[in-house]
């Protein structure tokens, strides 16, 4: 998961560490990578890989006209997991 310095400072995130993301819909575990490409207030997942499964925190939506997928958009919580 990729997130803003500025938020993971904030958060008392470190680069590396294991957090857990969560939303209304699910929650899912991953190592944050603190970067400066996440625009503050955003986090960035990749949903192409089963290790990071963020498809659990997102809207299952499809197009009603082209029937695919919602924009990957999602509210979330950011909680750290306990070494």
């Amino acid at each position: 998961m990729e997130i803003n310095p500025g938020d993971a400072s904030a958060l008392g995130i470190i680069d590396g560490e294991k957090i857990k993301v969560v939303s209304r819909r699910g929650e899912v575990k991953a190592r944050a990578k603190v970067t400066g490409v996440s625009p503050a207030g955003v986090i960035s997942m990749s949903f192409h890989f089963a290790e990071s499964p963020t498809n659990m925190v997102t809207n299952p939506a499809l197009d009603p006209v082209a029937k695919i997928p919602e924009l990957k958009v999602s509210a979330v919580r950011i909680e750290k997991v306990p070494a």
